[in-house]
């Protein structure tokens, strides 16, 4: 939760990033997500870091869920955009380093992005949560949450 007085001009926002890891059952670090925190305004490009362990080819996914909704695809394959994603959002990478920029930040794309790798059984999931109070403070955090394995398929 954020907290403190945000105000600013009408473009000023603020994003908060923080670094997180994925254990497996045995403890050991998975998937990592970076970096630990930026400071960016509307129009910006924004770039999210997702890195592996273990190579898993082009085999990334990117989701964006809102609050009550179900996650969105925004990319597969590393970087394949899915059919209704805005063209601001772009995939990259391969093996062990992936990214998700968002090129031209906007209010809308306040959410909590999921990057998934699905080429080692069971897929693995990150999670950061994205929250946002505007206009009246203009604040656009992005905050790391927790690991949760996938359960099912890419739809």
């Amino acid at each position: 939760m954020l907290s403190g007085n945000f105000e600013g001009s009408s473009l000023a926002q603020l994003l908060w990033l923080l670094v997180f890891s994925s254990q497996d059952s045995r403890g050991q670090t998975i998937m990592t997500q970076s970096p630990e925190t930026m400071a960016v305004s509307l129009g910006d490009h924004v770039t999210l870091h997702c890195r592996t362990i273990f190579g898993v080819g082009t085999s990334m996914a990117w989701y964006q869920q809102k609050p009550g909704q179900a996650p969105k695809l925004l990319i597969f394959g590393a970087s394949a955009l899915a059919a209704g994603a805005p063209a601001r959002f772009q995939g990259g990478g391969s093996r062990q380093h992936f990214t998700l920029t968002i090129r031209g930040l906007e209010a809308e794309d306040a959410g909590v992005y999921h990057c998934q790798q699905y080429y080692i059984h069971p897929p693995t999931v990150t999670q950061t949560q994205t929250e946002t109070s505007l206009p009246s403070s203009e604040t656009l955090a992005l905050m790391t949450r927790q690991l949760f394995p996938a359960i099912g398929h890419i739809v």
